[in-house]
């Protein structure tokens, strides 16, 4: 097997596999071709991955050569267009939301892997992405808020007077959303967690945060760990219970999110308003339309004396151990996909290979992007 690690475009810092992670494919039999620079933005160097048995290639010549490609985020059309129906591609490129790189991919017959398409079982654990990167970015988003907030996260008894601790709402509490909570309570702030999934109450009060409960919910114990739709009436409850919180507080971080659907709506603009002058909302959905009705992906923005900081690229902005969890799920997965003597082998009797199988000679195989794409 050929496999070609591509440099990143953009503003992405990050790389999809670090030296030491190509150091394991080239003991696995595999041969490594590097784009030139790859790792540059997340400093590691050329000559760094050729001291594991990589070699290094311009863009062009590379494309030519290699049979499976990897990078982390979406490719461009044009790219896809360079690649025929003998080639693979795996990154992170949200399938159920490009629907356009999807029909590219058919169009050429490639062959493709979304990595956050990784099913959300116990075995598929060491390859989720998803879970890695929002570890990046809830620790990251409490850093920011910290940083921008007028006032100290811990409380502080002096000689002026004791200050209180700052009072933080995490709304979501998925990986991010914990992890948020848990550097927010190391820095000594207050915490308060609000999710539609009573299940994860345990994991927030072990953290020591409260749990904001609202009565009414419907059960997601069939959803695979994710959020569901709910009805009307609850989130009419949702809404008050978590506007009368977030008047209350310093710093709101938003890390709700629903796969394949716009982010819920749950800071609307009057809930802003309601909020303490020099307040902070960092909005980690920002790229699925923001939790907050203001938010504005990439962007700063501020409102009645509230800062709004919408930001979906955390993982960016720490790339050597983000590029490092990353490229470690990818192995692992990769691993699924070389026999003993080195060679591609695409067993799609394995459910976790079939799962994040997005498109295979000109088909969608998976289900759910399936039923996106032909609506």
């Amino acid at each position: 097997m050929i496999l070609g690690l591509l440099k990143e475009q953009g503003e992405e810092q990050r790389v999809a596999l670090l030296p030491e992670i190509v150091s394991k494919l080239v003991q696995a039999k595999v041969e490594v071709y590097v784009e030139k620079d790859a790792g540059a933005s997340a400093f590691q160097t050329n000559e760094a991955y050729e001291n594991v048995g990589a070699s290094i290639l311009d863009r062009t010549e590379l494309l030519k050569k290699a049979e499976v490609f990897v990078q982390i985020g979406e490719p461009s059309l044009e790219l896809i267009r360079q690649l025929n129906d003998k080639q693979v591609w795996i990154s992170q490129y949200n399938p159920l939301w490009n629907t356009d790189l999807v029909k590219a991919f058919l169009a050429n017959g490639v062959t493709s892997f979304s990595m956050d398409s990784i099913p959300r079982t116990t075995r598929a654990q060491s390859m989720d992405v998803l879970s890695s990167m929002a570890t990046v970015a809830g620790y990251k988003a409490v850093l920011e808020a910290a940083n921008e907030l007028p006032n100290f996260f811990p409380m502080f008894m002096t000689a002026a007077g004791t200050i209180r601790p700052a009072t933080v709402l995490i709304l979501g509490a998925g990986v991010a959303g914990l992890q948020a909570i848990a550097i927010a309570r190391k820095l000594g702030a207050q915490v308060e967690a609000f999710d539609v999934r009573a299940a994860v109450k345990e994991e927030v009060n072990s953290l020591g945060a409260r749990f904001v409960e609202v009565e009414g919910a419907i059960d997601d114990s069939a959803a695979g760990g994710y959020a569901v739709e709910q009805t009307d009436e609850f989130k009419k409850k949702q809404q008050e219970a978590i506007n009368d919180h977030a008047a209350k507080a310093d710093v709101v971080i938003c890390t709700a999110q629903i796969p394949g659907r716009k982010a819920p709506l749950l800071i609307p603009t009057e809930a802003v308003e309601r909020m303490r002058p020099g307040a902070v909302i960092i909005d980690l959905a920002a790229s699925t339309g923001g939790n907050c009705e203001l938010t504005r992906n990439n962007e700063t923005l501020i409102h009645n004396e509230v800062k709004i900081i919408g930001q979906s690229g955390y993982p960016s902005l720490m790339p050597i151990d983000a590029s490092k969890m990353f490229g470690k799920n990818v192995f692992n997965f990769l691993q699924l996909l070389i026999s003993e003597e080195g060679d591609l082998n695409l067993n799609f009797e394995d459910d976790i290979v079939k799962g994040t199988c997005i498109t295979h000679q000109s088909e969608i195989l998976n289900e759910r992007v399936k039923s996106v794409v032909e609506s």
